[in-house]
């Protein structure tokens, strides 16, 4: 084995140092996304919110998120992974500076809102990492970026209110917030000139369409066009919970609007899908340029189960913890920490194994653990040891996260100059997953919660019979015409 080819973690030269780069990128951009959580206590005191309204703000981080994803999995297929990172990490530390200069909850509101879009960020490295990386390297490398990235929220948890603390006075969390805008300016020019889309002399594949999803047969464009609904139902369904149904945030009248608006989306976005893809009502496409949409759909859906009830449970563990065994809110938010911990092994661990033993075998394994480990959870009570209690708790999120990881060892294997789109869109339906569960939550006992979670696990482990292991190459034509194989196993 050459020295290019070797996986050496402690090298910060050719692919190893893109590796360093986007995991640095993306636990940034999380660290901003996130940086109002730990210090939500001083932020509500300063601004004069009410529960009602530091929920709201929760709400509204998270909803651009959503259509962002798919937006920014689009632009960087057509412009690469350079030019979009660096925008995103420039462009998010605007909001974040109108978050820390905020005096009223509306001003705050907007800013929570727009920050939503540097949650997307994830997309962007997901296609970096597989322009550098060969396929039996693939999952360790996706696992560590998507891993030490999302430590991101983590860390921001715990050195924030620190930094709030060294600077003192009310204005101490202003300050902080602004430390992490300011991060993500600097990086941004630091990536922008230390990365390449490609290694040298390789090429990077665009889609032969921009705008939209491209699918190679009629049944594949149905169910594009089915997976696309329920991005809008999540967005439909946060909307309610800004009505007067929910916090009251929105009129009835702006609700109403924003309904029809998002029906309206949904059916332009369906025509602009089809006009993107009409050539495969006239002629079928050769064989050796298909790719089945199918294998997308279910890494949706797992990633639904997976990313979706992670960011769920870590909003809702302390709570939890604090009170089934009436620990303090210090001290339950210390226990609650061991799942987030959990993510700096487990998802590069859930890529390892993935590409040692195979995509969906591996797969198979790591959602019947997600499973168990829901129902597990389902079962905890007062009557629990606590220790018992915190070692389910991260036997579960073993499986969540390692779960996670091996999704995105998958995601860059079905059709390389898709791969953003495919990674945006799989990473929406995290998001989507994020909605529902605390949607639920809002409704039910901690245990159904935890039942429920369960149950769309199962759902995800059945659909895994419909996935095919990526085995031989794809193919892709580069800008001279030439058809290229990529090798996928």
């Amino acid at each position: 084995m050459s020295t290019s080819d070797k996986f050496n973690l402690f090298s910060f030269s050719g692919k190893m140092k893109i590796l360093h780069m986007s995991w640095i990128a993306f636990f940034l951009t999380f660290y901003v996304w996130f940086n109002h959580a730990p210090l939500g206590g001083v932020i509500s005191e300063s601004l004069g919110l009410t529960t009602a309204q530091f929920k709201t703000l929760l709400i509204l981080n998270v909803a651009l998120t959503i259509p962002a994803r798919v937006i920014i999995g689009m632009l960087t297929d057509k412009y690469g992974p350079r030019i979009v990172y660096s925008s995103i990490l420039f462009l998010g530390s605007i909001p974040c500076f109108m978050f820390a200069l905020a005096d009223t909850f509306e001003q705050a509101a907007i800013a929570r809102f727009l920050l939503g879009f540097v949650g997307a960020g994830f997309v962007v490295g997901i296609r970096m990492v597989s322009e550098w990386f060969p396929a039996k390297q693939l999952g360790t490398a996706e696992g560590i970026y998507g891993g030490w990235g999302n430590f991101g929220s983590a860390a921001g948890a715990m050195s924030l209110p620190a930094i709030a603390l060294l600077f003192g006075g009310e204005d101490g969390w202003r300050y902080a917030i602004g430390i992490t805008g300011l991060l993500s300016l600097v990086f941004s020019f630091i990536w922008y000139k230390n990365v390449t889309d490609t290694p040298k002399g390789s090429t990077y594949f665009k889609p032969k369409n921009n705008g939209g999803m491209e699918v190679t047969s009629k049944g594949d464009f149905v169910l594009l066009l089915i997976m696309k609904i329920p991005m809008y139902a999540a967005l439909a369904l946060l909307t309610w919970k800004l009505s007067p149904n929910g916090v009251s945030m929105l009129s009835e009248l702006a609700a109403n609007l924003i309904y029809v608006g998002l029906a309206v989306l949904y059916v332009y976005d369906s025509y602009k899908a089809y006009s993107i893809n009409k050539n495969i009502f006239k002629e079928e496409v050769p064989e050796i340029h298909r790719y089945e949409f199918k294998q997308v759909a279910v890494l949706n859906i797992l990633y639904f189960a997976t990313f979706g009830s992670e960011l769920a449970v870590i909003s809702m563990l302390p709570l939890f913890f604090a009170e089934t065994f009436e620990l303090s809110m210090v001290q339950a938010g210390l226990v609650a920490s061991a799942y987030a911990f959990m993510n700096l092994m487990s998802r590069p661990g859930g890529g390892l194994i993935s590409d040692k033993f195979g995509r969906k075998k591996t797969l198979l394994i790591l959602t019947a653990g997600l499973a168990v480990g829901y129902l597990t959870m389902a079962m905890i009570d007062s009557s629990w040891p606590l220790v018992v209690a915190i070692i389910a708790a991260m036997a579960c999120s073993f499986f969540v996260q390692a779960g996670e990881g091996a999704v995105f060892a998958a995601v860059p294997l079905i059709k390389r100059r898709l791969t953003g789109q495919i990674a945006g869109m799989t990473g929406a339906y995290g998001n989507v997953g994020a909605v529902f569960y605390l949607t639920v939550l809002s409704m039910v006992s901690y245990q159904t919660f935890f039942l429920v979670i369960a149950a769309t696990a199962v759902l995800g482990f059945v659909t895994l019979f419909l996935m095919k292991e990526p085995k031989g190459e794809i193919a892709e034509i580069d800008e001279h015409g030439q058809v290229q194989m990529i090798s996928v196993s």
